[in-house]
């Protein structure tokens, strides 16, 4: 139950005067909240970007045009719109001893104008300028006062992100109505450290972001954000060292193996482990050995080979008369592994199975009871593991990939299909060093950094778009030598709104030229829909596979030696190496080819340079957190996983260690938080989210 104190900044955003429903749709995009409704915390979350600084004021003659100002000017004359003719402004000609400056207002009232700029007045202007015709003019200024109404004009005043139908004034009046409903909260933190820093308290650093003396307080670095970037910090930190715990606290069970079976296994392997697989297996064979639970990070770079250390990991449990599971979040990349290690777990007597929603009625009964009777050694499958009729005779190894798409109650919820289950976290997303101590602070990490003996490096070249007939030549002349090639699209299909390359009419347009080598593979299509295809392009029926990014993770076709991604500029980086990964995986030379739209901004300019110096993943994860942010980088922004909202890790990422220490120190002497700070505490992970923790100290 979340404490009675923090219930008013979990009400409704519509219990604000002025915010109707009709409001309250646009402020649920705004603020991130699509599926669920807007309350008075995600507001107060949302901070300030800029400010509008009227402390200046110049003469007319000193404005700078395109600049926001604040001007004293007396009111000349009026020129309404012609009768008939509304479209045409309505300008109000104003002036100083210094120069002239023209008001202008569309689609504007007469009698409101008359009324708000009485000729031959002194009135205060304050917004943006601009030049139009050598004349300096303000179109439509955000505030027009008198001597009085000046007095009680913010010096200095928020700018926040908006989105359409939502004004600068409305957002402002709701954040004011907010910051009134912020209770009296207990001091989570600890005092002497505040008073050290110099810290202000939670609500007077939400107070200070929204209501800014002067545009420093709105700096990442200001005190204000600092303490609440570490606020945000701490919670998190502190939810997973409870996780940590609690997947600790219940004994493990150790399972050491007799080796039998992975030898088999690596004997039976076409190629030979790399030194950093053979070093993550050791790893996860002693874990698994010793009497405590395993929970453990693999975190592999694109191809590196992590799926079969997945198996030899299973192996190992195996031995020791117990069972494995490997969850995906897709049901392409779970058939993909599968398909990988089927074979090679068969050479070792291993029998493994899938399950996911595609099986149905006999089949899947038939797969729950070979589970339940110890037929079958490994499961592979999606969120349809964790069904309550899924049944282990004796679950020892639950293998996650793609963590970053799962939340920690589904980790749970796997490792709760077994006894003191062992847990071993897969990601393809090479993630920052700041990123891991922040999401995945409470495992032990391996990392696989070299790519398997043979592999070519990958050519990565850029083109304008304007060049996409020399493109498709090229991609012509592949195919007749028999290569195979992916061909990446942005979206589905065209929106109004959206110039992009649709993959449905670049399709089309490939399969006139390329006849029946071309196939397509998207999100929209039926899951046995997209492995047909798939099925087809790997086994060469099709050549010329036309894709959104849902063959980013996981997709294995050796064969397939080019890559053209159009409006590669759309991208995120981890994203774009994801993308590349899929070439390059066999013994052949591939190229990639990432098309833009010019003129490119700084940050997709500086995308496309790493991509071509670089196949490094990890170098290419830390390039993406300096040039995007967190959220983006791990993909939470889609999956739900929380982003930050308040810390920005290029500024605060320093802080993680500390709050890293400081969520130790405190559940070391107070695992059920129940001292005085223990108590504050859980009022703060309930105010940035992070409750599911707190259910686990009741579970014990």
């Amino acid at each position: 139950m979340r404490p009675n104190l923090l219930n008013p900044l979990f009400g409704a955003l519509t219990t604000l005067s002025g915010v109707g429903p009709k409001l309250e749709k646009l402020y649920r995009r705004l603020l991130g909240r699509d599926e669920q409704e807007a309350r008075i915390i995600d507001l107060l979350f949302h901070l300030p970007t800029g400010v509008i600084d009227r402390r200046a004021r110049p003469k007319l003659k000193d404005v700078v045009p395109g600049t926001v100002v604040t001007v004293a000017v007396t009111v000349d004359r009026h020129r309404p719109s012609p009768p008939n003719r509304p479209r045409v402004p309505y300008q109000v000609y104003a002036s100083d001893e210094t120069g002239d400056l023209i008001l202008t207002f569309f689609n504007a009232r007469r009698d409101y104008l008359e009324k708000l700029l009485p000729v031959g007045e002194l009135r205060y202007v304050s917004g943006t300028t601009g030049l139009y015709d050598h004349m300096l003019q303000m179109v439509h200024p955000d505030r027009v006062v008198d001597e009085e109404g000046l007095a009680k004009l913010p010096l200095v005043e928020p700018v926040y992100p908006l989105t359409e139908g939502l004004s600068l004034n409305q957002v402002r009046k709701a954040v004011d109505a907010a910051l009134l409903r912020i209770p009296d909260l207990p001091e989570w933190q600890d005092l002497p450290w505040v008073s050290r820093e110099r810290y202000p308290s939670f609500a007077d650093a939400l107070k200070t972001l929204h209501r800014p003396a002067s545009p420093a307080d709105i700096d990442p670095k200001s005190a204000a954000w600092k303490r609440l970037a570490y606020d945000e910090l701490l919670a998190g930190q502190l939810a997973l060292a409870l996780v940590r715990a609690h997947l600790r606290r219940p004994a493990g069970r150790a399972t050491p193996g007799t080796g039998a079976l992975r030898k088999q296994l690596i004997d039976a392997l076409p190629y030979s482990l790399t030194n950093s697989q053979s070093g993550a297996i050791r790893d996860i064979a002693d874990d698994l050995a010793k009497p405590e639970r395993m929970l453990r990070l693999l975190q592999g770079d694109v191809g590196s080979g992590k799926t079969v250390v997945a198996l030899l990991s299973a192996a190992t449990v195996i031995e020791a008369g117990r069972q494995a599971a490997l969850m995906a979040p897709t049901e392409i990349l779970a058939r993909q592994h599968h398909a990988t290690i089927a074979p090679l777990a068969a050479a070792a007597g291993i029998e493994v199975a899938i399950l996911t929603g595609r099986e149905r009625g006999r089949e899947r009964a038939d797969v729950l009871q070979r589970l339940r009777l110890g037929g079958i050694h490994i499961l592979v499958g999606t969120h349809a593991l964790f069904q309550d009729d899924v049944e282990f005779r004796d679950l020892g190894l639950a293998i996650v990939d793609e963590q970053h798409r799962f939340g920690v109650h589904q980790r749970l919820a796997l490792a709760k299909k077994g006894e003191a289950v062992d847990m071993l976290v897969m990601t393809a997303t090479p993630i920052p060093r700041t990123l891991v101590l922040t999401y995945f602070g409470d495992m032990d990490i391996s990392e696989l950094r070299e790519k398997p003996a043979g592999r070519q490096p990958i050519d990565t070249r850029t083109l304008p778009i304007e060049r996409l007939d020399e493109v498709t030549e090229a991609i012509g002349r592949a195919l007749s030598e028999g290569r195979r090639v992916y061909w990446v699209c942005p979206l589905v299909e065209e929106s109004e709104k959206s110039d992009l390359a649709a993959a449905e009419d670049r399709f089309a347009e490939l399969k006139r030229k390329f006849g029946q080598w071309t196939d397509l593979v998207h999100g929209r299509m039926k899951g046995s829909e997209k492995d047909a295809a798939m099925a087809r392009f790997a086994g060469g029926e099709t050549r010329l596979l036309v894709a959104t990014t849902v063959i980013e993770v996981g997709v294995d076709v050796p064969e397939a030696t080019v890559m053209v991604i159009e409006h590669a500029e759309r991208f995120g980086l981890s994203q774009l190496h994801q993308l590349r990964g899929r070439i390059g995986r066999g013994a052949e030379r591939s190229t990639c080819l990432l098309l833009y739209r010019a003129p490119l901004g700084e940050t997709a300019k500086a995308r496309l340079e790493i991509m071509r110096q670089t196949e490094d993943g990890f170098r290419i994860a830390e390039e993406d957190l300096r040039l995007r942010g967190e959220g983006d980088v791990l993909g939470t922004r889609q999956s739900g996983v929380p982003g930050f909202r308040i810390a920005r890790i290029e500024t605060h990422g320093i802080l993680i260690g500390t709050a890293r220490d400081d969520a130790q120190l405190v559940l070391s002497r107070d695992p059920t938080l129940s001292s005085e700070r223990g108590e504050a505490l859980r009022h703060l992970l309930y105010v940035f989210g992070r409750d599911e923790a707190i259910r686990l100290i009741r579970a014990g």
